[in-house]
């Protein structure tokens, strides 16, 4: 093979793997303590989350056990910080079972509110329909 050949291979290579090498990961813990008002729920989850800035596409893969009950809904909401509630921002489609993967892609506004912490995830039960657990979306 000729060195430009392996140079533009390379480089393709290169390009095929940019737009993943470049999201943001984030995360969010959930439990009851965080939700406003806490709760005593002995439901606990987790999230992992990519960012892609370019395209404004989230990515999530969210966890959970032990709430009081089925999941009914899960959201992220915003813009909030810890300890501040607000509405549903993006819906989590599907979460009545977990593990709960999915994607959507943002707005403007909410890409920003997201990369500023201001958004958090909320599980939904019957029990708890103002959310059972909670957790803060961080980098």
């Amino acid at each position: 093979m000729s060195k430009t050949m392996i140079a533009t291979l390379a480089l393709g290579v290169a390009v095929l793997f940019a737009g993943s090498a470049f999201a943001d990961k984030m995360k969010a813990t959930l439990d009851g303590k965080a939700e406003v008002p806490p709760n005593t729920s002995a439901g606990k989850g987790t999230a992992e989350l990519d960012y892609d800035p370019a395209s404004k596409k989230l990515s999530w893969k969210l966890n959970y056990s032990g709430l009081s009950g089925p999941a009914t809904a899960a959201h992220f909401h915003g813009p909030a910080e810890a300890g501040k509630n607000a509405g549903v921002a993006v819906a989590i489609p599907n979460a009545t079972s977990s593990p709960v993967e999915g994607s959507a892609t943002l707005t403007d506004a909410q890409a920003a509110d997201l990369m500023a912490g201001k958004y958090y995830i909320n599980i939904h039960t019957a029990a708890n329909p103002g959310g059972e657990i909670r957790g803060q979306v961080t980098k």
